[in-house]
């Protein structure tokens, strides 16, 4: 059985490979680093610049996890082709959409939901489980968009520290339920750790757990896995289980700023949202095109899942060779700690033109960079060590 990551080991993990680079600063110092903190047991906190900067002036922007590469050209055109159309409602596009993707997970369209990105859809079904209070059970460090809607409706948050080789504590996690649980929540792989937890665990805690209570699992990075429906918990929804799973054209498809999400669950879980708030109404015809033709592209997804991991293996290797410690990447982001106090090293990152994300975790800075061009990946590791000297 994995043990949980102990403050004092977390920080020993992160920094085994790391040589004679010196510690980070303490949490007095790092309070006074313009620091965000989702919540006050969180581990994770994160570093908001506490300087102006032009993001449209960056030469490389690795701060959203976003694809460098798409929306694919099929995709633009049905986009462009699309938009004579935007004086109509989309309900027919969104039905085809819904009757593809069923077709995609096994599933019938009634398990299906559709939303402007998988963080609505997060935020959503906090909106219906969480009105009445209760808590939420997740890992911790995790993507804390449904935790933080939750807290805001007056439940509480049960955080679970990650095992020592950053997966999902689920045994942890399992001893959390209690009958004021409402949901639990898992990203796999998790973000910002960019990490996966064991399918086949994943799967048999999934079945167990959602007999006294929902699991959402987010899979918004499932795609960049080599084997993604190997490492899906979707089949458990075509079993009957009460679990939720997000996925989202944001990631891999290219469409983040053409929002397009969705959940696969029970027909009934279904409609506890629906019957609460709005489901289509909320996506354009031009985005529910474009969702449709990316939905056949599936030689551009396979380009930019070898770009992507191209890419994180050339970053990986360049960091790791000066001595830093990057936690195992299963995404188009990683992770790993920084050996300078982290407002300083945004600033020198952002001047440079190079966007980048700075968490604290533990008390300690860390690097998260999203996957680029590899032009923009060079340009970033040039810009670390120019920073870091």
């Amino acid at each position: 059985m994995k043990q949980s990551i102990s403050r004092r080991n977390w920080l020993k993990s992160s920094f085994l490979a790391m040589g004679s680079l010196s510690l980070a600063p303490s949490l007095a110092l790092a309070a006074k680093e313009n620091l965000h903190s989702y919540h006050p047991k969180s581990r994770l906190k994160e570093y908001i610049p506490a300087f102006s900067y032009d993001e449209a002036r960056l030469v490389a922007k690795l701060n959203a996890n976003e694809n460098p590469y798409g929306p694919s050209p099929k995709v633009v055109k049905a986009i462009s082709e699309s938009v004579s159309s935007g004086n109509r409602y989309g309900h027919g596009e969104a039905k085809i959409l819904i009757e593809m993707i069923a077709e995609k997970e096994g599933v019938t369209p009634e398990h299906i939901m559709m939303g402007p990105g998988s963080s609505d859809l997060l935020e959503k079904t906090a909106f219906v489980q969480f009105m009445e209070g209760g808590n939420i059970v997740s890992a911790d460090p995790a993507y804390m968009s449904i935790m933080r809607t939750a807290q805001a409706l007056g439940a509480t948050w049960k955080p679970t520290p990650l095992t020592l080789d950053y997966q999902h504590d689920l045994d942890a996690m399992a001893k959390e339920v209690d009958s004021d649980t409402k949901l639990v929540y898992v990203c796999n792989p998790n973000n910002p750790t960019g990490s996966i937890t064991d399918p086949s665990k994943l799967k048999a805690f999934c079945s167990k757990t959602s007999e006294k209570v929902p699991v959402f699992v987010d899979e918004a990075y499932l795609e960049f896995l080599d084997d993604p429906e190997a490492n899906s918990v979707v089949g458990l929804v075509a079993e009957g289980k009460d679990v939720i799973v997000a996925r989202t054209f944001s990631k891999i498809h290219g469409m983040a700023g053409l929002r397009i999400g969705y959940i696969v669950a029970q027909p009934e879980r279904i409609k506890s949202i629906t019957s609460k708030v709005r489901s289509t109404m909320g996506l354009c015809v031009t985005s529910l095109n474009g969702a449709i033709a990316s939905m056949s592209e599936q030689s551009f997804l396979a380009n930019c899942r070898k770009m992507n991991t191209e890419c994180r293996e050339y970053t990986a290797s360049e960091i790791s060779s000066l001595g830093y410690d990057i936690i195992p990447s299963n995404t188009s982001f990683m992770i790993f700690p920084i050996a300078m106090e982290g407002q300083p090293f945004l600033k020198g990152m952002y001047d440079e033109g190079v966007g980048v994300r700075v968490f604290n975790i533990d008390d300690k800075p860390w690097c998260r960079v999203s996957m680029g061009t590899m032009g923009e990946m060079q340009q970033f590791v040039e810009t670390f060590k120019k920073i870091t000297a």
